[in-house]
């Protein structure tokens, strides 16, 4: 019995023993049993580095990551899924390419400031593109333009186009010469048929109204003056006007000859009825109606007009005369 107790004695010493400390007692680390065959000491120089390998890693759960930072990159948009790419759509970390076929950041960065170069250099050249269609057809304008001698307060690039296509065949591609304007040479309807006593061929009569109509008509020069109410003129005279918007050209209807009259004090257009159009000895006032010579309307905003201008051109072959 005495040596059975002092077996149970000799457990329970053993258990204290083994049993853990109190709180005011330091932990001591218990050593584990490890076969002596399977253990390598480590070297020297490799110790830190097994020792952080037994100890557990704060990234529980997590892929190491270590040995792809090198390769992170930010993916491309063209790789997210859908939503991701919607501009409502934020997030706090971008998700990173682990790929290790993708490009580096700085070929991306060249490529895609290539882009932008590219789609630079596109909108340049639409803009240059642009450009020069318009100075085409300004050039175009100034090529038309060119034919006057001097600058009209009429003539537009595109009423010059309209008479290109109204006058007849011989005075196409013809140098335009101004022989009479009234902000020129003064107001007087002797001195317009003074200065067109030299011309041989058409000569086109241009005159504008207060309210910015323009309408005219092709004489046939030289402008000689009558005794008597006698026409003159072809059946290639015409009169015109801008009074629709786009210039109208209305030619003889051959219902008369009366095509023009040209005496001292009156220059008129037309006849049967009433005159397509008549200028005032003081080129000041004139009147505009319709006539069966031309089958036209009134050519001016009222049949009683006051004129802003007039203008008379001849045509020459040559930059500098008349015909």
């Amino acid at each position: 019995m005495l040596a059975w107790k002092e077996k149970v004695a000799d457990r329970l010493a053993r258990l204290l023993a083994d049993s853990p400390p109190t709180s005011s007692t330091a932990v001591q680390p218990q050593a584990i049993p490890f076969p002596a065959e399977h253990f390598t000491p480590p070297s020297k120089g490799s110790l830190s580095s097994y020792v952080m390998s037994l100890l557990p890693t704060s990234n529980s759960g997590h892929e190491d990551t270590s040995r792809f930072a090198g390769s992170m990159r930010p993916l491309p948009p063209e790789s997210l899924p859908k939503r991701w790419r919607e501009n409502n759509f934020s997030w706090k970390d971008r998700p990173l390419d682990l790929s290790e076929g993708s490009d580096s950041e700085s070929e991306r960065d060249e490529r895609n400031g290539s882009s932008n170069n590219n789609h630079i250099l596109e909108s340049h050249r639409s803009k240059d593109n642009h450009n020069g269609n318009a100075e085409t057809s300004t050039s175009d304008h100034l090529g038309s333009i060119y034919y006057l001698t001097e600058k009209s307060r009429f003539v537009s690039p595109i009423l010059f186009g309209f008479f290109q296509s109204s006058l007849p065949g011989t005075l196409k591609g013809c140098h335009w010469v101004l022989l009479y304007s009234t902000w020129k040479h003064g107001i007087s309807l002797r001195t317009l048929l003074r200065r067109s006593e030299h011309l041989q061929g058409p000569c086109l009569l241009i005159v504008g109204d207060m309210q910015g109509a323009v309408f005219g008509g092709l004489l046939n020069g030289p402008l000689r003056p009558t005794e008597k109410r006698k026409y003159q003129g072809t059946n290639q005279t015409f009169v015109f006007t801008t009074i629709y918007g786009e210039p109208r050209l209305f030619r003889p209807t051959g219902a008369n000859r009366y095509y023009y009259l040209c005496l001292k004090d009156t220059l008129a257009f037309g006849g049967g009825g009433k005159f397509a159009l008549r200028l005032d000895e003081d080129l000041i006032h004139g009147t505009s109606g319709s006539c069966e010579t031309f089958g036209n309307s009134c050519l001016a905003h009222g049949p009683d007009f006051e004129m802003k201008n007039v203008e008379l051109w001849g045509f020459s072959h040559s930059r500098g005369g008349s015909t």
